[in-house]
């Protein structure tokens, strides 16, 4: 990109950008503390992280003493006061949008700088990073569930925001950062022929250690279980569908995997994932004797809603009102996988491999954390 002859550097402009944007919003933040901090910043995006990490069930914020309490009078309090609740609004989901997709740009930058062919290895080598995401959120969720009863936890505030979405993402991404930078080294040593089976080898033994730990909280503590037929139920499940899917596209719409192949399987799977979690947690957990699970995304609440609208109140008794979720999860895959042909693919690998990287991400790490919290009944 030029300017009246004078070329702008990628890199120079994003981070110039991210920068600048960052010091208007500090900046906005303290001349207009209470609008633009306490409305906006914190009202959807660390109140929620705040009231999260302290296991409540909101944060109120009073404009008239700068006080901020926890709980404050059963979260509606009236007046002029701003109250936070854990989870996420249209507004923050918008925002971290945003974030994600202006993010997405400096992740392609970095990676411009570093060898990663094959780019379908790279991809493979990052599934058991997503899975480490959703699997690190649940240690927060039991972390909380400690807290409920009246126990000090492993980690507590301020350091379990790392844990907490939107900011495990980061945390995840750091971590996934240091270890593609190891594998990169001891490629360059020799020490092994290709980057991504250590990244891929790291990236499974961080799932593995956050599971036993999860598991031996099961096993040692009153406020977690071990319910793996959830597992098998979830995974069999999402496995089922994912693979009809693929091949029905396959034998009917052929041209929509030609790009991806068994990477678009991956991400329809992913998001299989997310829809039957969703499900089996909001409508199905009586099967197994557990207590359901409500949703904190609001896009679940709204398609629940649309679902009641025209169900039967006989037949939302008998299936729920989720399963819309499950179907638009599948069906929207299937439609981004489409768009990724082979022209695509061929002249934008890294471009492309990082957008469906994206894209599985947003979908394998809320479904892991959603299939975990039920199987560990926290």
């Amino acid at each position: 990109m030029q300017v009246l002859g004078t070329r702008l550097d990628p890199e120079r402009t994003w981070l110039g950008t991210l920068v600048a944007g960052v010091l208007v919003l500090v900046a906005a933040s303290l001349a207009f503390t209470e609008r633009v901090y306490y409305g906006f910043v914190w009202r959807y995006f660390w109140g929620p992280v705040y009231a999260d990490a302290q296991g409540a069930s909101c944060a109120v914020h009073y404009p008239e003493t700068g006080a901020t309490v926890l709980d404050a009078a059963g979260c509606d309090p009236g007046g002029s006061a701003i109250v936070a609740f854990p989870g996420y609004t249209i507004v923050s989901e918008l925002g971290y949008m945003t974030v994600l997709l202006f993010m997405l740009g400096g992740v392609y930058l970095l990676l411009k700088r570093l060898d990663l062919a094959p780019y379908r290895d790279f991809f493979y080598a990052l599934v058991p990073w997503m899975l480490f995401g959703g699997a690190l959120r649940v240690v927060e969720d039991a972390f909380d569930m400690a807290r409920s009863q009246g126990l000090t936890p492993a980690m507590e505030y301020p350091l379990n925001t790392l844990l907490i979405s939107p900011i495990i993402y980061g945390t995840v991404f750091v971590l996934a950062l240091a270890g593609l930078l190891a594998s990169k080294f001891l490629q360059s040593r020799e020490v092994t022929a290709t980057y991504h089976y250590p990244l891929g080898a790291m990236g499974v033994g961080a799932v593995g250690l956050t599971l036993g730990y999860l598991a031996l909280l099961s096993f040692t503590t009153d406020y977690t279980e071990w319910h793996p037929e959830i597992l098998v139920a979830v995974v069999g499940l999402a496995s089922l569908i994912a693979i009809v899917s693929y091949v029905a596209v396959d034998r009917y719409r052929p041209g929509i995997n030609a790009g991806t192949g068994l990477i678009g399987l991956v991400v329809v799977w992913g998001h299989a994932i997310d829809g039957v979690a969703n499900v089996i947690a909001s409508d199905w957990t009586w099967v197994f004797g557990l207590p359901a699970y409500g949703s904190k995304h609001p896009i679940d609440r709204i398609l629940a809603d649309i679902v009641t609208s025209f169900q039967p109140e006989s037949v939302t008794a008998a299936v729920g009102d989720s399963w819309l979720f499950l179907v638009v999860k599948v069906v929207v895959a299937v439609a981004i996988v489409s768009l990724f042909d082979e022209r695509f693919m061929d002249d934008s690998p890294r471009y492309a491999i990082m957008l469906l990287g994206a894209i599985l991400a947003v979908g394998l790490g809320p479904g892991t954390r959603d299939m975990l919290r039920v199987a560990f009944g926290i």
